[in-house]
């Protein structure tokens, strides 16, 4: 398959909401794939890559992803052949179908495997993110703008935060690890889950990644603690 141009122009434009949405990219051509996936992970996305079919069949059997970007292309299980998995598993993973075949024949059999969009390349990166994203808010529960306990805020559509008023800075890691535990509602957070939300397959589960985070951003979040570890079960947010 000739390899096909990625516009990336709009590449950080299209930052304006953060959300910890986790994607896999599947395509054979591995500088696209890690092309698509460099530029997801700069818009605080986490993202695995597949470089044929079975491949992201085997990720897609053991993960849970809010959206999928497969190439139709791929030899082998074919992008198709995935998208028809998916549906017959009834995962809950939005699809986004990739392909050169740009003819009003060819997006309608896409959509009509069950794919929820369809993009023709060569695209520009800015609308790949924006396709994404839009996926990704309709597999996701619907939740209020800004989340709030006990004084810290969080405002997904301008990506900041604060305690009482006061800005805390966070990293994107940070924010997505404050963001899930908001989403609890002060019930705990394992450590497993904050992996799967927040980083990809390829960080090490037996890593002190989280419990470094979870030190800068309490760090950040000031006195009196509010996030709390719970014992054998992970982390809360809250004062009582």
């Amino acid at each position: 398959m000739a390899l096909a141009t990625v516009t990336l122009s709009g590449l950080y434009a299209c930052r304006g909401s953060v959300t910890t949405v986790r994607v896999l990219v599947a395509d054979d051509e591995r500088l696209m794939a890690e092309m698509i996936a460099v530029g997801l992970r700069r818009e605080a996305m986490a993202v695995d890559v597949a470089y044929d079919g079975l491949q992201a069949l085997e990720k897609l059997s053991v993960n849970r992803y809010d959206v999928a970007v497969l190439d139709r292309d791929m030899p082998g299980s074919t992008g198709d052949d995935v998208c028809r998995w998916v549906v017959d598993h009834g995962v809950g993973t939005r699809l986004l179908l990739l392909t050169a075949a740009c003819g009003i024949y060819d997006r309608v059999e896409g959509l009509g495997l069950g794919a929820d969009d369809y993009l023709t390349k060569p695209f520009a990166f800015a609308e790949l993110v924006a396709r994404v994203r839009a996926l990704a808010r309709r597999t996701a529960p619907a939740l209020p703008p800004v989340l709030e306990r006990d004084g810290v805020l969080l405002d997904e559509a301008t990506r900041t935060a604060t305690r009482d008023g006061r800005a805390l800075g966070l990293t994107v890691k940070e924010f997505g690890v404050l963001r899930a535990l908001l989403r609890a509602q002060g019930q705990a957070v394992s450590t497993e889950d904050l992996l799967e939300q927040v980083w990809d397959e390829h960080t090490d589960p037996f890593s002190n990644v989280i419990r470094v985070t979870v030190s800068t951003l309490r760090r950040k979040l000031g006195e009196p603690q509010i996030v709390q570890t719970v014992p054998r079960a992970g982390y809360r947010i809250g004062l009582s």
